[in-house]
């Protein structure tokens, strides 16, 4: 879809090459390039309208709303009263533990004090309710030119179901540092948490999300990332519990030339709601884009749902984006909505698509397996194995991995049964 020239003649590389103070894209590069970054205030996603931190700015959703339509009111209606947090001293409704490497800096961020609320604007009124009600954001910095070689942890535990906790965290990357942050939920709470992510030019930062909720919590959350000059962002998503896991996932970019990764794997119960939204915002030339979530569902009442959106803004020529959403169906009575979207405004691009899969176990892969000896239990277990391994071998934190392989076999035990070696 790309083209060698613009309609006047020009060539679309010249304005947006690298180089030194005197060529295209340098220091003293012209006003043109230097506004390439689309701004969301000059341009709105149909389906993500500007935000704002006043909660009041939010109605409480009825659920005809295009952003809730899917998701069941009535059940995270909770969520939507910024009720006094349940942080009672010496009995709070959710306990935080951090474990950072060497060299990273911590520290605390009110309502207003930067870079706070500097890339996350609350989407919804949830989002809007943990940025009002969060009176300290926990906020980490990785110092410009490090490199860590163990990941940055926060746990969070619920105490109580029913107990309300709102967070608000706040995570730099300085110009070229690399770092992975691991944050992981359990217990169980009414959570609503919002990430902020800042990562900086030539830097690479990973974050893993995991939601390991008992079966009674409720989690809201808004994580969102921008990214700068040739920078590189990977977000994982993990949802395995919870009553009602939504959450988005969100980026945008700071300059051209940044990178970002959107993975997730979800494993749905019977009863069980899990929510991904995902918003891309291509506001900046050559940036790139690749989004990859893949859900399985067991039980009556199984709900997952999945949005992919992706904006291409008008300034965001050359860049390259592909979403893919794969669910897999092990039992009757489940339910997966996957709604992949494109949002094009200009022309001049790499590359843009999408897919969307929902089926079940795929009998030419069980005849196969069976035809090589292999029992039937077994074959659907390696089915469902393979079905998620290509995202988490991605994941490259070896207690993140064994973790999740661990939490396939217990929700594979559930209809699927145990390995023959355990059974």
């Amino acid at each position: 879809m790309s083209t060698d020239r613009r309609p006047d003649g020009t060539n679309p590389n010249t304005t947006l090459s690298d180089g030194g103070p005197d060529r295209p894209g340098g220091e003293d590069a012209p006003v043109a390039v230097v506004g390439a970054v689309e701004t969301s205030d000059r341009v709105a996603s149909h389906l993500h309208p500007g935000g704002s931190f006043e909660v009041e700015d939010h109605p409480v959703p009825t659920g005809r709303e295009e952003v809730w339509r899917f998701t069941p009111i009535k059940r995270i209606r909770p969520m939507f009263e910024p009720l006094p947090t349940d942080d009672r001293e010496g009995d709070p409704a959710a306990e935080y533990a951090v474990s950072l490497p060497e060299g990273v800096r911590q520290g605390v961020l009110v309502p207003g004090q930067a870079p706070r609320g500097t890339v996350l604007v609350p989407a919804d009124r949830p989002a809007a309710i943990a940025s009002a009600q969060a009176a300290e954001a926990l906020h980490l910095v990785v110092p410009a030119e490090t490199e860590l070689d163990q990941p940055i942890r926060i746990g969070v535990t619920g105490r109580g179901a029913g107990r309300r906790a709102n967070a608000h965290y706040v995570v730099e990357a300085q110009p070229h540092s690399k770092a992975t942050v691991v944050l992981h939920h359990e217990g169980s709470a009414q959570h609503n948490g919002n990430l902020e992510v800042l990562v900086g030019d030539g830097a690479s930062l990973t974050v893993i999300s995991v939601q390991d909720w008992d079966d009674d919590a409720v989690h809201t959350g808004q994580h969102e990332a921008r990214v700068g000059r040739d920078a590189s962002y990977q977000h994982i998503a993990v949802s395995f519990g919870g009553d009602l896991v939504r959450l988005q996932s969100n980026v945008s970019y700071a300059s051209v030339g940044g990178r970002a990764e959107l993975l997730g794997l979800y494993f749905v119960d019977s009863g069980q709601h899990i929510e991904h939204r995902l918003f891309v915002d291509h506001n900046a030339p050559r940036s790139e884009s690749n989004v990859d979530y893949r859900g399985a569902l067991q039980g009556a009442g199984a709900h997952s749902v999945w949005i992919g959106d992706v904006l291409i803004r008008k300034a965001a020529e050359g860049i390259d984006t592909y979403e893919s959403n794969r669910n897999l169906v092990l039992t009757d009575g489940c339910r997966a909505d996957s709604v992949p979207n494109l949002e094009i405004e200009t022309g001049e691009i790499a590359g843009a698509g999408h897919a969307s899969t929902t089926g079940r176990f795929d009998d030419e892969q069980l005849f196969y397996l069976r035809s090589r000896g292999i029992d039937e239990t077994e074959a659907r277990r390696l089915v469902v194995h393979g079905f998620f391994a290509d995202i988490i071998r991605r994941i490259g934190v070896p207690e993140v991995e064994q973790l999740l392989l661990a939490a396939v076999e217990r929700e594979l035990a559930v209809t699927v049964g145990t390995p023959a070696a355990t059974a």
